[in-house]
């Protein structure tokens, strides 16, 4: 073979290699620009529905305080219209985060083995719906009492009242907290698979765990209450559970 062909074909695969990675570039800036436009769309379908939204948060203190009829207050001229913004955007992105999660797999995919791709298409979602069900959990079963702990451990000594931008970040921690608690079977799954651990060490570890599931459901709820603990610690130690199940399935 001569020098030119040789360098024909080496020009030639220079050329395919060049080609093929700005078609990468092009596909991942299409799919970027969908999910940014998919989001501001979601953030403004968020904006409309904000008093909705902000409704449901501060339901847990509307019978709390009479002198503003129940309802929270904000002492900065600002301080509703970031609140608003906070949760407008907060909406965005829990609505939007299937769609711009499905552009990632998408892009994602066609790299990935055979194997890697049956794993990723039953993760992914496994791992959106816990979190959703996580974010639930914080707002429907977390939430109420320990703002009931919070306002009432002051008895007769002081009144409350409650200003909206801490209420709503309470709100916001709480369930993001609990959303990213309950990825703890996915996770423990993915260690499984890469083999970094198995279900023996996790179900060995399970004793620490308990302890750590108290200590984390200190540092997630923001009194000191212990109830509100254990109803953190307890479905911690459920989600543990299930992912020493999942781990079995991997033998």
């Amino acid at each position: 073979m001569t020098k030119k062909k040789i360098n024909k074909m080496s020009d030639s695969e220079s050329k395919a290699k060049i080609n093929n990675l700005n078609s990468h570039f092009v596909e991942l800036r299409k799919r970027i620009v969908f999910s940014i436009i998919i989001y501001l769309l979601a953030t403004i379908l968020g904006f409309v529905f904000h008093r909705n939204i902000l409704g449901l948060m501060v339901e847990p203190v509307t019978e709390i305080n009479q002198l503003t009829q129940g309802l929270p207050i904000y002492t900065n001229i600002t301080e509703f219209w970031s609140v608003v913004m906070k949760v407008s955007l907060l909406s965005g992105l829990l609505l939007s985060f299937p769609m711009i999660s499905y552009q990632v797999l998408a892009f994602a995919l066609p790299g990935l083995k055979k194997n890697e791709k049956k794993f990723i298409l039953i993760l992914l979602p496994g791992s959106i719906i816990s979190f959703y069900v996580g974010a639930a959990f914080g707002f429907f079963i977390l939430l109420p009492p320990a703002i009931k702990f919070l306002v009432f451990f002051g008895g007769d000594i002081s009144e409350p009242l409650i200003r909206i931008g801490s209420l709503v970040q309470l709100t916001i921690n709480l369930m993001m907290w609990m959303g990213v608690c309950f990825q703890l079977p996915i996770i423990m799954y993915l260690l499984t698979i890469i083999k970094l651990v198995d279900s023996k060490k996790l179900s060995y570890f399970r004793k620490y765990f308990i302890i750590f599931s108290f200590i984390l459901g200190a540092i997630i709820t923001p009194t000191f209450d212990p109830i509100n603990q254990i109803i953190v610690a307890l479905p911690i130690m459920v989600l543990y559970e299930i992912g020493i199940l999942l781990s079995k399935t991997r033998k």
